[in-house]
């Protein structure tokens, strides 16, 4: 489902849309699932992860800060759910086989890759607002910093050159377009 999407139905599950609820629990049900799934639960405890995690979204409903991040609220409490479910169950076997104590998981969690994903669309939402404001700025800002940071980075004598600013000037110029891009950023709410 589209975060956007999402954030919308769960606003309308709020004021009450059932249908809504029937969408949210439709589009969202299967990650809950692989989270339950996941943990190795028995059919009978994923059962029970499962509606605990609805359960606990339909009781903070209103209180969603973030409706858009649904499904990574939704899997962040099942996981919760299954440790618990899997803390109270769990049975002590002694072994002394060091494969066993040792193995790290190479398996990325459903939740894992959720949050992975968000963060990704994150960051790649705040490159985009960087770069909308960088050609926001004035062109010889644009210049300079564009030089400033190509790799390898260039001497000072060589931005004098190609640029035609002195050298004494370079960096006091490159601040000042720092520091306009940097309010600029803030005047949107980004850093």
């Amino acid at each position: 489902m589209d975060r956007a999407d999402v954030g919308a139905l769960v606003q309308s599950a709020a004021d009450g849309d059932a249908a809504a609820w029937k969408s949210l629990v439709d589009g969202l049900g299967p990650l809950v699932w692989s989270v339950a799934r996941s943990h190795g639960l028995s059919d009978a405890d994923a059962h029970e992860v499962y509606q605990t995690a609805w359960f606990r979204f339909a009781q903070n409903l209103g209180r969603i800060r973030e409706p858009e991040k649904t499904g990574s609220w939704l899997a962040s409490t099942a996981r919760h759910e299954c440790l618990k479910l899997l803390k109270a169950s769990r049975r002590w076997t002694p072994t002394d086989d060091p494969q066993l104590l040792d193995r790290p998981s190479d398996d990325r969690t459903p939740e894992e890759s959720v949050l992975d994903s968000e963060e990704a669309a994150a960051q790649t939402e705040r490159v985009r607002l960087l770069w909308q404001e960088f050609e926001e700025l004035g062109e010889r800002c644009r210049q300079l910093l564009r030089v400033l940071i190509s790799s390898p980075p260039p001497s000072y004598q060589e931005v004098s050159a190609a640029l035609g600013i002195a050298v004494g000037s370079i960096g006091p110029m490159r601040q000042r377009c720092l520091r306009r891009l940097r309010a600029r950023l803030e005047a949107r709410g980004t850093k």
